[in-house]
């Protein structure tokens, strides 16, 4: 009998505080908190958005290259439109009467669907639109207007590497759901790489609507606002200088330039020729037809997009596998006649001293020498046979990063192409081609195909002696780190000990005296101890491209950078001058008196008319089947 009395007792008692815990509750929902009242009253209340300010983007020296501007949408609810003077609200936002008219024609057709809506009626009104709106408010009472922010360039520099903000559209929309309808969101470039960063969080404002959703004051003096996030700032590896006077010396020419700091990979400098204007990545819904109707294709980003054969300073790792090999040495000469000849296949060269050793080969670009390097390498009696030996070879010449992305944080990045011994496996059949049938990869032709960021990052990694760091565009800033793999160094497969035999023939290359043969004498600059390699891509379809590579100065170096210029000729007649000018304007900030002639002549070259209107890829001459 008492166990049942306990057990009625309890049951009680637990009731009880159910029933006081449910009180509790109601009071607080009732009472004190109002949040669940304001959820409860939404059909009353009216959420008017508040767009954050976007970050802005600042380049390495915290000089702000994307900054924003206000600007403001214009809103009205049709249903509630009434007569008003068209002529004068036309005049306040210099558009046609017609215009409105046709938009009201079509809020009329679908007034069922919109219903009680608002919707924007115009978009991006300037400051000054918006004030004169302000002024005569009383003859539009409908309408209202919502602040925004947009883009704006303190520099006439990077809009392939900038990119561009644009409203989101319905694709985008089903695959990002956390965006709404007339969000902006960052298309390509840095806009898109930092896209979380720089979108800042939206806000909102609460007013009282009636039951015909007219608007009355704010809900409870503002008091559950929402305020908008802005954006975080996000500091570049760009030099803000550089690429504003690297697109000056690339204007009117098809190609790219990539500058890398190579102690931390940090992209100083990607510029994309022909590209896009900063003056229309604001309104690029307006331009948008136009710059892709452009035969010359300025969003076409060249600089990580365009695998393209890397001519002449390919010797380079062809150079440092053959030291590393042992089947050349410093001292090592071979002869050239005007070219190489062997079981009648013949790769032609220029007149230059003949025989010459590694760092002569390397500063006169002798085809010669890197055909019979090319052969040893392969026929290296270490390996049971050259298809093993080639595999090496393309062991080696991946450690270098290329035919892979380099994984670059910078968007659309490509791996370019490296052929290995299946590929000629399946051109040949396996036992079907040697050394000589593939001798175009000695001097950097066949079926290779690299970016222009491939070769900086070559020219990065000689610098090192030996590593790179993933070339990126962020940098560290306050509480934002990049992440680590920015910070990982990637060694190649050839000992830091070759490398400076090759920079002996960069370096001669650049800064020999004249008549010994160095095919970058016009390169040089007092003091900067530039080391560099020119390059002359073959190209079936038109002329030839300048390719140059080079770093500077030779110890401890600042700078590496990759000019690839297309349809241009000789590696030294344009390619060379802009890479060289580049690092004179980065390291000394001025381009020497001596030197104003060679600019001059850079920035006023108009070489379009050599190039064919197509960026997409060329492919390399191959290697001929014999």
């Amino acid at each position: 009998m008492q166990k049942g009395s306990n057990r009625s007792r309890y049951l009680i008692i637990g009731v009880i505080a159910f029933m006081a815990i449910i009180i509790v509750q109601l009071i607080r929902i009732q009472l004190i908190d109002q949040s669940y009242k304001v959820s409860a009253q939404n059909n009353a209340l009216y959420y008017q958005t508040r767009y954050p300010a976007r970050g802005r983007i600042l380049d390495r020296n915290r000089e702000v290259i994307v900054g924003n501007k206000s600007t403001y949408d214009i809103l009205v609810t049709p249903i509630f439109v009434k007569d008003f003077d068209t002529l004068a609200l036309c005049n306040i936002f210099s558009i046609e009467p017609t215009d409105v008219r046709e938009t009201f024609k079509r809020y009329r057709m679908y007034r069922s669907k919109i219903g009680y809506r608002t919707v924007t009626f115009l978009k991006q009104v300037s400051q000054e639109q918006y004030t004169l709106f302000l002024e005569n408010h009383h003859k539009f009472p409908q309408f209202l207007g919502v602040a925004h922010t947009t883009r704006s360039y303190p520099f006439n520099a990077g809009g392939n590497l900038l990119g561009y903000v644009t409203e989101t559209d319905p694709d985008y929309l089903n695959k990002h759901p956390e965006y709404s309808q007339g969000d902006y969101v960052g298309r390509t470039g840095i806009e898109e790489v930092c896209e979380k960063m720089l979108r800042g969080e939206k806000g909102y404002s609460i007013f009282l609507r009636d039951s015909r959703n007219r608007l009355h004051s704010s809900y409870m003096d503002g008091m559950y606002d929402k305020p908008a996030v802005p954006g975080e700032d996000v500091i570049s590896t760009i030099d803000a200088h550089l690429q504003s006077y690297g697109e000056m010396l690339m204007k009117n020419k098809v190609g790219s330039v990539i500058a890398i700091e190579p102690s931390t990979g940090e992209i100083l400098s990607m510029i994309s020729s022909p590209g896009i204007d900063v003056s229309v990545l604001g309104e690029m819904g307006k331009h948008f037809q136009s710059i892709s109707s452009d035969p010359f294709k300025p969003m076409f980003n060249r600089a990580v997009m365009s695998p393209q054969p890397p001519g002449s300073v390919f010797k380079l790792v062809n150079a440092l596998i053959g030291l590393q090999e042992g089947v050349v040495r410093p001292s090592t000469t071979y002869p050239c006649h005007n070219g190489y000849s062997a079981r009648g296949i013949t790769v032609g060269c220029h007149a230059h001293p003949s025989p010459m050793n590694l760092e002569q080969s390397i500063m006169a670009s002798c085809n010669s020498y890197y055909c019979y390097v090319f052969r040893s390498i392969l026929e290296n009696p270490k390996y049971k046979n050259e298809e093993e030996a080639f595999e090496a070879w393309y062991e080696y010449v991946k450690s270098f990063g290329f035919g892979t992305r380099l994984g670059s944080d910078f968007p659309s990045e490509r791996s370019g192409f490296l052929p290995s011994s299946s590929t000629y496996n399946k051109i040949y059949g396996k036992g079907g081609w040697k050394a000589l049938t593939i001798i175009s990869l000695s001097i950097g032709q066949g079926e290779l195909g690299c970016t222009p960021l491939h070769l900086a990052n070559l020219a990065a990694t000689i610098a090192n002696r030996g590593w790179y760091r993933i070339p990126h565009i962020v940098r560290d800033h306050g509480n934002d780190s990049i992440d680590n793999i920015y910070k990982e160094r990637h060694y190649t497969l050839v000992d830091t000990t070759c490398f400076e035999k090759v920079i002996d023939g960069m370096y001669m290359a650049v800064n020999a005296p004249y008549g010994s043969g160095a095919t970058a004498r016009i390169a040089a600059v007092k003091g900067l101890d530039i080391c560099g390699k020119t390059g002359t891509a073959e190209n079936p379809h038109g002329d030839e491209h300048a390719v140059f590579v080079c770093f500077a100065p030779r110890e401890d170096p600042k700078i590496a950078i990759a000019v690839y210029v297309e349809n241009a000729g000789f590696g030294a007649t344009w390619a060379a001058p802009i890479a060289s000018l580049m690092v004179e304007k980065y390291l000394q900030g001025e381009i020497s008196p001596e030197r104003k002639y060679l600019e001059e002549r850079m920035i006023n070259a108009n070489l379009l008319h050599k190039v064919p209107a197509s960026p997409d890829y060329v492919r390399p001459v191959k290697n001929k089947k014999k």
